[in-house]
């Protein structure tokens, strides 16, 4: 199943990550975890660019070809994209006026953006793991773990957010994940494919 693959287990949702101090208490929180098949330093580049007026929000060949070529996410790094330092703020796909600001950077294994819509607080946290085979086992080398969670108080009707909030989360997230493994696939961040 396509979105099998981006659920966090409840390990990984017990587990502090960075930025969760920002939105306390939080109302909603939404967990997404992923595995592609490249190491940490080939997939922070690629995180880095994401949004609105920059890489885009990437998405697989399959379903970016019934989007305008304008609206298609990059398909290479482009070095001017990779500066973000906290304070940055970058436009959003969540309103005309919507945007991020950077509220942590710490290469190569995490970054938390932070915004207010209405009057509800969030934030974005991206992290990456190394994924090791285990011991005794063999699997990919430099493989990594993708966690994304996603924190917000106050939500005034959190059935919402729970319910048709929760599926497109795991819709973006997985069409994401779907996009960046395509990516990452097709060579080395900054070679345009």
């Amino acid at each position: 199943m396509m979105f099998a693959d981006v659920r966090a287990s409840a390990a990984e949702k017990e587990l502090a990550r960075p930025g969760d101090i920002i939105v306390v208490p939080a109302d909603v929180v939404m967990d997404r975890a992923f595995t592609v098949d490249a190491p940490v330093e080939a997939v922070w580049p690629w995180l880095l660019q994401l949004g609105k007026r920059r890489a885009g929000w990437y998405l697989p060949r399959t379903i970016e070809r019934f989007l305008p070529p304008g609206r298609r996410a990059s398909r290479s790094v482009n070095p001017a994209w990779l500066g973000l330092r906290a304070g940055d703020v970058i436009p959003d796909y969540g309103g005309r006026d919507a945007t991020f600001e950077v509220a942590q950077v710490r290469p190569p294994i995490s970054l938390v953006y932070r915004s207010r819509r209405g009057h509800t607080s969030l934030t974005w946290s991206l992290t990456l793991e190394p994924v090791s085979a285990g011991a005794g086992r063999t699997g990919p080398a430099g493989r990594t773990r993708v966690f994304l969670r996603l924190r917000m108080a106050p939500v005034r009707h959190r059935l919402l957010a729970r319910t048709a909030g929760e599926l497109l989360d795991l819709l973006t997230v997985a069409g994401m994940a779907a996009g960046l493994r395509e990516r990452l696939a097709a060579g080395q961040p900054g070679q345009s494919r």
